[in-house]
């Protein structure tokens, strides 16, 4: 059966859309852009083949489709701005089988007016053909929640924005097929900003509580117990929690790189959960030597060293620099993870636990990062020597919470 879908970019944008098209009933074939890992299980991945979708290393494959959408990674370069190479290899290489009415949509994170002043002159010079007369345009933020076993593709409503309102049309028929609903905006720029203040609004509002963590801790405040208070007011508030760090792949966004004006609450978030991986290991020294010990030379073991809970992804996590800052304090650091079967910082291999009990009891200091749901932990609370909760996952009095 020919293909129905191109999706480019098999990284943490395309693999959950082409599993998500997949179910649909739509013929899906995959093309990679660079060396991206995804979301998806083995066996989520073999669900996809056995329905069906096909990775393909033949470029010419992406000129027999209705509908083609770009959904390449674009990491933080080194001068802030978002990399867009993996975009422009993508469109090159679209634009040079690009077919009359082909609908092109854009789903990687760009800054506003990106689908329009860098991807639209790519695909029009590589295939002689015009955007808005002889090919559909448009774009729509990703909303992918990894791992999440209750948020589907199908339950969560897709933005479209368009070149021209023909174009915008195209791609919401398409999205039609794949969501329950579908949200048009006035443009393009509109549906990049949607992105731009969904991250931007997560990574302000977890700033927000790792504030809280630290001043309820000087206050001798329980702050878990302060949120489930407040999160019981059904208007003006939403729930955030506290954690050692913020990871993934939605990166927070100044435009400032990109010409336009700083967004100074972005900037001071930003600045705020970065600090939290030295707080973690601040707070950890600190146990310690209440309880005798010294960091130096203290066996510390980290619980769950990935971005999110249940999800084989290390993009980001704060792990990385929690474990370097205890090594640079002599600290001799260990994890555990079901997830992850090896890991190295800075090329250094961190020892795995394997039994997970006896090295909690042998630990001087227990850190759990990331509550997977595999974990007892009622179970660790009692073997670990000393436990520091960076997610208010123990039960009360069981730990001690960031």
């Amino acid at each position: 059966m020919p293909a129905d879908l191109a999706v480019i970019g098999l990284g943490p944008y395309g693999l959950p859309l082409a599993q998500a098209a997949v179910a649909a009933g739509v013929p899906t074939i995959g093309y990679r852009t660079g060396p991206e890992t995804g979301p998806l299980s083995p066996a989520e991945l073999r669900r996809m083949l056995s329905g069906g979708f096909r990775q393909t290393t033949n470029a010419a494959e992406l000129g027999r489709v209705r509908t083609a959408v770009i959904c390449a990674p674009t990491p933080p370069g080194a001068d802030g701005r978002l990399d867009l190479s993996q975009v422009e290899t993508a469109a090159r290489t679209l634009a040079a089988q690009l077919r009359p009415h082909t609908t092109v949509i854009l789903e990687s994170p760009v800054h506003p007016g990106a689908t329009e002043e860098f991807l639209r002159p790519l695909l029009e010079e590589g295939s002689g053909l015009r955007a808005g007369r002889d090919f559909h345009l448009a774009h729509s933020p990703s909303r992918v929640d990894p791992g999440s076993r209750d948020l589907t593709p199908a339950g969560t409503p897709k933005v479209i924005g368009g070149l021209t309102p023909a174009c915008t049309e195209s791609a919401a028929a398409f999205y039609g097929r794949l969501t329950d609903k579908v949200v048009r905006a006035r443009g393009l720029r509109e549906a990049e900003t949607v992105q731009l203040l969904e991250t931007n609004y997560r990574h302000v509002n977890i700033a927000l509580v790792n504030e809280m963590a630290a001043l309820c801790h000087d206050l001798g405040v329980d702050l878990w117990d302060v949120i489930r208070c407040a999160e019981t007011k059904p208007f003006g508030f939403q729930a955030f929690r506290p954690g050692p760090g913020v990871g993934g792949h939605a990166l927070p966004q100044d435009l400032t790189a990109h010409g336009g004006r700083s967004l100074r609450m972005v900037e001071l978030a930003q600045k705020v959960n970065s600090r939290m991986p030295r707080y973690v290991v601040k707070r950890g020294a600190q146990l310690l030597n209440e309880h005798g010990k010294s960091a130096r030379g203290a066996r510390v073991l980290l619980l769950g060293v990935t971005y999110k809970p249940d999800l084989a992804d290390l993009e980001g996590t704060p792990a990385q620099e929690i474990a370097l800052r205890l090594m640079d304090l002599g600290a001799s650091v260990s994890y555990h993870d079901p997830y992850i079967p090896a890991w190295s910082v800075l090329d250094r291999p961190v020892p795995r636990a394997d039994a997970l009990y006896e090295a909690a009891a042998d630990a001087d200091l227990t850190i759990l990062l990331q509550q997977h749901r595999t974990y007892d932990l009622q179970g660790l609370s009692v073997k670990a020597q000393l436990l520091l909760d960076t997610r208010g996952a123990t039960p009360a009095g069981a730990a001690h919470r960031l």
